[in-house]
């Protein structure tokens, strides 16, 4: 929704994209509503076994959010090299923090 028309569905077909990228607000608005839309349906079908899961989900949340909006204020990476010393291993450090409240959860 965000690229500009440039994504074909299938090998061949048409491009598609509504070029939200082109205003930075209805970007922010539609990643804002969709990430609000995905921790709904998590908490939706999940509910947390213990501390952990209650907590390490809310904390998850907080940390993610203000990385978002820190990502939206603060100026780009010096270089590309400086992005995968600090991209890479903290996107995994957030995925092993995810895998890890989610053990604390259960489906409902």
């Amino acid at each position: 929704m965000v690229h500009r028309p440039d994504l074909p569905l299938y090998s061949g077909g048409p491009r598609l994209g509504l070029g939200l990228w082109n205003s930075i607000v209805a970007t922010v608005i539609l990643e804002g509503l969709m990430y609000a839309a995905g921790i709904w349906i998590y908490l939706r079908v999940t509910r947390a076994n213990d501390r952990i899961g209650k907590w390490g989900l809310v904390a998850f949340i907080v940390v993610v959010t203000g990385a978002y909006v820190a990502n939206i204020f603060s100026p780009p990476p010096p270089s590309a090299k400086a992005l995968v010393i600090t991209a890479i291993p903290l996107m995994w450090l957030l995925v092993l923090w995810a895998w890890w409240f989610d053990r604390h959860r259960a489906t409902r």
